[in-house]
């Protein structure tokens, strides 16, 4: 397939080839006939990834703070790696699509192959779209007119917030696509209309839609305007579509307002609000959420689980079939809104026509008729690479932040003979599998796990994924990386052991390796070296300063993520586990005591880990502390001594002869010598790094603790 990408780091847009997505659970697959681009929205997305790193810092001055931050506590390097990873990363850009579904994943209802359906996927000649963002498109309304559905939902659903009545009088500040749209729904609604705008073209276009009109470029002074189309009484209502920097808008949409009135803002403008405009008038502003009820909630994007129609009357979806149904009996017009048209090979000239016209309204891209040819599940990055079987031949699956950023860069230093990544959506495989120089990307994770060419394959997926692809790849003799955790349950341990004990039955070397990759920071490495020999009793403090994660995050989830506890701390019980040298024989855990104002408790945890040798230690795994403190902090009391480290930094000793400090340049918390020394054992048929008993040891020992927690 070709999706269309936005390089946010250096503002070039592209067409990349990458393998069509698989389907899933409550998605349907598209075959994109016409997409729409949106000028307002697409246009500032151009202009953001084509501004200096001074005017991108301007605009998000909220993300500059964070990053100050993060110097603080992990470094000038390692902060400078972190965001120019974030920026690297391509964006998908348009969000109006129309297509022709080709393949129902399984819990869809409703749809079939072959139905013309609208989304709000992206500009590509294949999409998998959820299928509650999805809605048939009526016989009579053909695609280029269907292209607009998403753009007047967002429209429908600032009308639905502000509540016109029959004969009130509104006004649309911004007459662009999403303002037009608007201009013709409330008319059909009953409404009276005033356009604002600085552009005459667009302004005689909310005309020819029954709208009064106040052009800015010529002098006309909008509240003036506004108060005389209300008969001097105020304006009922005042929906913002314009972007802008200015708080002007919202100040001119209170002047002109009656007392109680309505504001709603869907566009992007600055939100200083003058305590005294509105405090006189009573008034009321609310910004408009996307396409409607249900935007961001998982449950009903992702999961596929809708609300009762009794009492969530219009969801996204039902804002899209509204939008179809004015479209088809000629409430809405759109034949006036298409500034231009182009091939979708040719988007690049699209984009670049975008930014350099800013009167440009709707740009549609109309898609081939070859969908044969979209649908290749592998394709090839880099011709003409030799594999040598000898040596680890690597696959990926999986090509998130932490794989883009960490894993695959620590690989291909490490000298790893990168051969496939898969992913689901096609898209995040061939950007970052392309710039590591893999061979190949496919969304055919089976295929790459079946070829015998790749004797090596990391799993980097959401971590409910981990248990059933580290079974499947050690039932296919494949040796394994994967990511913490190594499972989220008891019953996935097992599967996993049952596996492993199988495939090594016949005496085979088989590496399981657990990317606890702190236990191989240089750091670390040094104070093992310094413990070994003292067979005394060690004591250990740990501190993990982990930040807040929102409660609806998928890392929170139990199913998903297995909660912080599994899915993180066990990074520390690895760590003690490994600095002890002795087997883990108690646990005691206590989470932070039940509180209504606080709904997750489990990530504010004390761990204390009792060992075989006498040894003990407590792991303090905190999300409510402040991101300015050093996000982890290691000690270890032993004999008269202390050793202490502090956020993988600076190691320092107190009363230890011969070694007073240890201080880097940069964080190091190991992933790069984790992955070598994963790859090492592979090369020279030695052990594997992390020997299988602590693997197992520690992802039982983190699941105990969960559950310890969970029960309280």
């Amino acid at each position: 397939m070709k999706q269309i990408l936005q390089d946010m780091a250096n503002g070039q847009t592209t067409v990349a080839n990458a393998p069509a997505p698989s389907v899933s659970n409550n998605t349907l697959i598209i075959d994109t006939s016409v997409s729409l681009i949106s000028a307002g929205t697409e246009r500032m997305l151009v202009d953001f990834g084509r501004s200096s790193y001074i005017n991108k810092a301007k605009q998000q001055p909220d993300k500059v703070k964070m990053v100050l931050d993060k110097v603080k506590t992990d470094g000038m390097l390692s902060t400078i790696s972190a965001v120019q990873s974030k920026l690297a990363q391509p964006l998908p850009l348009g969000y109006c699509n129309v297509g022709v579904v080709s393949e129902v994943g399984r819990g869809v209802e409703g749809f079939k192959p072959g139905d013309r359906v609208v989304s709000n996927s992206s500009h590509a000649d294949v999409v998998r779209a959820s299928k509650n963002l999805c809605a048939k498109i009526p016989d009579n309304v053909d695609d280029e007119t269907a292209s607009f559905t998403v753009l007047a939902s967002i429209g429908l659903q600032s009308i639905r917030l502000s509540k016109p009545t029959l004969g009130e009088a509104f006004v649309v500040i911004g007459a662009g696509l999403i303002g037009l749209l608007l201009v013709q729904m409330l008319k059909k609604n009953g409404c009276r209309v005033l356009a604002i705008d600085y552009d005459e073209d667009k302004l005689e276009i909310a005309e020819s839609y029954g709208a009064e009109i106040c052009n800015l470029s010529l002098g006309e002074n909008p509240v003036t305007t506004g108060m005389a189309f209300s008969q001097n009484k105020g304006v009922d209502g005042v929906i913002i579509t314009a972007s802008t920097r200015s708080d002007e808008p919202i100040s001119q949409a209170a002047n002109m307002s009656r007392k109680c009135g309505r504001i709603i803002m869907v566009g992007v403008t600055g939100m200083k609000l003058d305590r005294s405009e509105f405090y006189q008038k009573e008034l009321s502003f609310q910004v408009s959420c996307s396409y409607g009820f249900g935007r961001g909630d998982k449950e009903y994007e992702d999961n596929g689980n809708d609300y009762p129609y009794g009492l969530v009357r219009w969801t996204e979806q039902r804002n899209f079939e509204a939008v179809l149904e004015m479209m088809s009996n000629g409430s809405i017009d759109t034949s006036k809104l298409v500034s231009r048209r182009y091939q979708f090979d040719d988007a690049v000239s699209a984009y670049d026509q975008l930014a350099d016209d800013k009167s440009m309204l709707g740009i549609v891209l109309n898609y081939g008729s070859d969908v044969k040819s979209r649908h290749t599940k592998t394709i090839s990055l880099n011709s003409g690479l030799n594999f040598n079987a000898n040596e680890p031949i690597v696959g990926f699956i999986g090509a998130g932040n932490y794989a883009s950023r960490v894993l695959i860069p620590a690989f291909k230093k490490a000298g790893a003979q990168l051969h496939t990544i898969a992913t689901s959506s096609g898209i995040s495989g061939a950007t970052h599998g392309k710039k590591s120089g893999f061979g190949y990307t496919t969304t055919d994770t089976q295929s790459m796990i079946n070829n015998p060419d790749i004797n090596a394959i990391a799993v980097v997926t959401q971590h409910n994924s981990h248990a059933r692809f580290v079974s499947e790849l050690l039932d296919a003799r494949k040796h394994v990386f994967v990511e913490k955790p190594l499972a989220l349950t008891y019953e996935d341990l097992d599967l996993i052991e049952k596996s492993y004990n199988a495939s090594t039955k016949s005496g085979e070397l088989l590496h399981l390796m657990v990317g606890y990759n702190r236990r191989f920071s240089p750091q670390v490495q040094k104070m093992k070296t310094l413990l070994s020999p003292i067979k005394t009793p060690k004591s250990f403090i740990m501190l993990m300063n982990a930040g807040d994660i929102p409660a609806d995050s998928w890392v929170q989830d139990v199913n998903a993520g297995g909660g912080r506890i599994i899915g993180e701390a066990c990074h520390f019980i690895d760590l003690m586990r490994y600095l002890a040298g002795s087997k883990i024989v108690s646990i005691q855990a206590r989470s932070m005591g039940k509180d209504k104002g606080v709904e997750i408790t489990e990530d504010k945890a004390a761990i204390t880990l009792g060992f075989e040798d006498g040894s003990f230690g407590t792991i303090s795994y905190l999300a409510n502390g402040s991101s300015k403190f050093p996000k982890e902090r290691i000690e270890v009391f032993v004999d008269g001594r202390v050793l202490q480290l502090d956020n993988f930094v600076k190691l320092k000793a107190y009363n230890w002869p011969g070694f007073k400090k240890m201080n880097l340049w940069s964080q190091d918390k190991g992933q790069k010598a984790c992955v070598k020394a994963f790859l090492d054992a592979i090369n020279k048929g030695e052990g594997t790094p992390i020997p299988i008993e602590e693997v197992f040891e520690v992802a039982r020992v983190s699941i105990d603790v969960a559950s310890i927690l969970r029960s309280q």
